[in-house]
């Protein structure tokens, strides 16, 4: 009979093993990664107070072995021993950032500085889950990592775009000062499976109200430009990042730069979908950039990677996705709605499981 070590060359299956902490973890994005880091055969522990996040993302990982969730708010410290830390934690969406603005921004910043606080004390790599709004409403198009942005500051949009600059800052001054590994990747849109369908986001709207026989909203003339990135790319681009050498930092730009117009996207839903119902125009919402496009040279050159699945390719499981949530809403009975459906409320949200002493810094 083989013994395990000798079936993998004389070497334990736990010897690359990490206890690796994801925040955000019952997110669409978070609980992706921690699919992807399972199958890696690492443990996993999820943190996540479920603002936006949601059990059923990670229901299929409640008895795994090598699974743990904690539910806590990460503007609280968090002690814990991991070997690597991907803070994810942040609500993403318009929708869901602009609902408490101040905690939103709190999120971000206070987030930061208790998962770096975390880091330090470990002594281990953490990547932080940047975003393409850092750039505004670019002036350079498509965007690269050295472009420094145009961003309102003190709009209705600020309590992201700038808490997530905010973050930055502080990864990068938590790297010069205490020599910290870190890791930032700038996300441009994603979309996939395990997003929230009342997101406010340009896919999971239109999926939505064509798969609900409604018209679909394009706000603003439908010629602003957008690139959508398959979740599976996006994932795989985040573990690059983390597992590259300690030298590369970041900022990367991790995003499909083939780029499509709104008009576009709404145009191949309609047509995946069979949805017969035009589409109606509404004004462009303040701040909205006109041109979002990832420039990924620089992730193409240091990690190897660029995305492989076409926007048609990666729209159907989407909208498989959405219409078995669709369904699944219709076969309930008048008035109990699906808590995935509804916008969560962050004071009825607990704060923390662990015991309070003080920030991490």
């Amino acid at each position: 009979m083989t013994s395990p070590s000798s079936a993998n060359g004389g070497r334990r299956l736990y010897d690359s093993r990490k206890r690796i902490l994801v925040t955000g973890g019952a997110g669409f994005l978070g609980s992706h990664l921690v699919d992807r880091l399972i199958d890696q055969g690492h443990e996993i522990v999820c943190v996540d107070n479920l603002f936006t996040g949601t059990k059923r993302n990670i229901d299929h990982l409640r008895t795994h072995p090598r699974f743990e969730f904690v539910r806590h708010d990460v503007t609280f410290p968090l002690y814990l021993e991991v070997d690597e830390i991907y803070n994810l934690a942040c609500p993403a969406s318009p929708v869901h950032y602009q609902h408490d603005p101040v905690q939103t921004t709190k999120t971000s910043v206070h987030g930061a500085i208790n998962m770096l606080g975390l880091a330090k004390r470990l002594r281990c790599r953490i990547l932080q889950a940047s975003t393409s709004e850092v750039y505004g409403d670019p002036e350079v198009h498509p965007q690269q990592e050295g472009y420094w942005g145009r961003v309102n500051p003190i709009g209705p949009r600020s309590c992201y775009d700038e808490g997530k600059r905010c973050a930055e800052t502080l990864f990068f001054d938590y790297h010069r000062q205490h020599g910290l590994p870190i890791k930032v990747a700038r996300i441009f849109n994603t979309y996939g499976p395990r997003m929230h369908p009342r997101d406010g986001r340009v896919v999971s709207n239109f999926i939505m109200q064509a798969l609900n026989a409604e018209q679909i909203t394009i706000y603003g003339d439908g010629r602003q430009t957008r690139s959508f990135c398959y979740v599976d790319d996006l994932i795989d681009g985040l573990i690059r990042l983390m597992e590259s050498p300690d030298t590369f930092t970041g900022p990367v730009n991790l995003g499909n730069p083939a780029e499509f117009t709104i008009r576009e996207l709404a145009e191949k839903v309609m047509r995946l979908t069979g949805s017969r119902e035009d589409c109606r125009y509404a004004p462009l919402p303040q701040d909205d950039p006109r041109q979002r496009c990832p420039d990924i040279a620089l992730a193409s050159e240091s990690l190897g990677w660029q995305p492989r699945v076409a926007l048609d390719e990666g729209l159907r499981p989407t909208i498989d996705y959405f219409r078995e949530l669709v369904h699944g809403q219709a076969e309930r009975p008048s008035g109990q709605e699906d808590a995935e459906t509804r916008l969560p409320d962050v004071e009825a949200s607990p704060k923390s499981v662990l015991p309070m002493k003080g920030p991490l810094v």
